[in-house]
């Protein structure tokens, strides 16, 4: 982990801001979280058990700060907060893709790149350079999907 934040303080060093002892609080909740994707609150409550004096607000302009770096990427999963992944630049490979469960809110992470062919299909058609692309699928995961199957009955 100390690997990754000296890489995240020097990629801020570079340019022209730094990683204070607040925002490294921040850092690493989203380290030790990586597997999960947290709203600013969720970061917040957080980064409070460890640092009380950080508030909601330094959290939101860190948030921005390290999006606007490429340190993390923001991702709407139709429930009206913003929720946050660490991960590496935009157009450097792809993202995971994600399954939302309209019952529990799970997320359920998709490690596939599913749209390689389709990519190459674009690019060909409309001469469009695609550096990025976002896939969600909505549904009902394993244990709702059961749930509402009981309930039908």
């Amino acid at each position: 982990m100390q690997k990754v934040i000296d890489e995240v303080e020097e990629k801020l060093r570079a340019g022209d801001s730094r990683l204070t002892p607040r925002r490294e609080h921040i850092l690493r909740v989203l380290l030790e979280n990586k597997d999960k994707h947290l709203s600013a609150e969720e970061i917040y409550n957080l980064v409070k058990q460890k640092a009380p004096d950080v508030g909601l607000a330094t959290v939101y302009r860190t948030l921005e700060l390290f999006l606007d770096f490429d340190i993390i990427h923001s991702i709407d999963f139709g429930d009206g907060r913003k929720r946050y992944e660490f991960g590496g630049e935009r157009g450097e490979g792809h993202h995971h893709h994600h399954l939302v469960c309209n019952g529990c809110g799970k997320i359920i992470e998709v490690n596939e790149d599913l749209l390689e062919d389709l990519e190459k299909r674009v690019t060909e058609a409309y001469n469009f350079v695609i550096t990025d692309h976002e896939l969600k699928f909505f549904g009902y995961c394993k244990e709702c999907a059961a749930k509402k199957a009981e309930g039908g009955r």
